[in-house]
């Protein structure tokens, strides 16, 4: 089993072979999914903060949406794509970007994280 800690949100244990956009649906953490994980956005962006080598490699689809994604840095992935290959734990940041997305998914939810009027 693996531990995904998710900065400021909780935590999942989930097996090997678990993304971390499922780790965090299974958790309740708000990881935008617009396309519903196809890998054809990029509202499931986090920063790899700890464990990046637990996660399985970036490969060109992933890098390719990447690029339309906002504020990407040496350690963004696509929670949908980012998929864990080893026992251990991984800490990521959920970005702004997706968090926002996930309340414009969730209008129940809409300002509970970013504070944004109903």
């Amino acid at each position: 089993m693996a531990v995904v800690r998710f900065k400021d949100f909780g935590e999942a244990e989930v097996p090997v072979g678990t993304s971390i956009l499922d780790a965090a649906v299974k958790a309740h953490i708000p990881e935008g999914s617009a396309c519903g994980g196809v890998c054809a956005c990029s509202t499931c962006h986090v920063y790899v903060l700890r464990g990046a080598d637990l996660l399985s490699e970036q490969e060109d689809d992933e890098a390719d949406i990447l690029d339309k994604a906002f504020d990407v840095r040496a350690g963004s992935r696509l929670g949908c794509q980012a998929k864990i290959v080893r026992d251990g734990e991984v800490e990521v940041e959920i970005t702004r970007e997706s968090v926002q997305a996930y309340e414009n998914e969730h209008p129940q939810e809409r300002g509970k994280y970013t504070g944004a009027k109903r």
